[in-house]
């Protein structure tokens, strides 16, 4: 069994080096790259997506004015583990709206309703949630009450109403993450370990992937919603 909690501000160091030790260990299914382990690639994935979510967990301390929320499962025989979390962002000027970032749940308690009971949680405090997954995830999700709405590069894009919030969306720019000079000190030390030829196959065979990751979700967006995608509507993200 399992407990929840909901947390509005920045939570306990305990909390958030169990949830940077999830995103590290699921990178591959937190990533919208999906790089797999693999790939000499991978160790600068976990590290890149691993500060994404450090830098929302630390603007949850409010001096970024990005709202950030966070629901957490806790192991109810061990209740300082986490086993469980999903990272959200309310939207600014919607207050039904928020889009799921980041989830991730232990191997050893998924199967068990854990992300269900977290995501029924957040719906039923903002009833309007958007979130991107791959092909492979979305009967999950639709059994969670989200629909389709169209193709977000090599996701699908899905929301429990049939069109998205008309709300601007506050996000952090974690693009500069993987221009950092820690980013390209891993990419030096791997390209030692590695060499120059295993570093361009690796970069190659992840492009390769995010090809056709992208042309399947849009080939299986087509085919469920009969050849077109229902139009996006919304401002978008808006940088901090």
């Amino acid at each position: 069994m399992y407990s929840i909690t909901r947390f509005e501000a920045t939570p306990p160091e305990s909390i958030n080096s169990q949830i940077m030790q999830l995103v590290v260990d699921y990178v591959t299914d937190i990533s919208m790259v999906a790089i797999a382990p693999s790939n000499p690639l991978y160790k600068l994935y976990q590290y890149g997506i691993g500060y994404e979510v450090h830098l929302y967990l630390d603007a949850m301390s409010g001096d970024k004015g990005v709202p950030v929320e966070l629901m957490v499962a806790f192991d109810e025989q061990n209740p300082e583990q986490v086993i469980g979390f999903v990272l959200y962002l309310p939207v600014t000027d919607d207050p039904q709206a928020c889009t799921i970032a980041y989830m991730g749940v232990l191997a050893t308690h998924r199967r068990q309703g854990v992300a269900r009971t977290m995501l029924a949680q957040i719906t039923a405090r903002y009833p309007h949630a958007e979130l991107a997954c791959f092909v492979s995830r979305v009967p999950t999700f639709e059994a969670l009450g989200f629909q389709v709405l169209g193709a977000r590069g090599p996701q699908v894009l899905m929301n429990t109403r049939d069109h998205g919030t008309e709300g601007a969306l506050a996000v952090l720019d974690v693009a500069s993450i993987y221009n950092s000079l820690e980013v390209r000190q891993i990419h030096t030390y791997l390209l030692g370990q590695h060499g120059k030829k295993a570093m361009l196959d690796a970069e190659k065979q992840r492009d390769r992937q995010l090809d056709q990751m992208t042309r399947h979700a849009k080939t299986f967006v087509e085919q469920r919603l009969g050849g077109h995608a229902i139009p996006y509507i919304g401002k978008g993200p808006r940088l901090i």
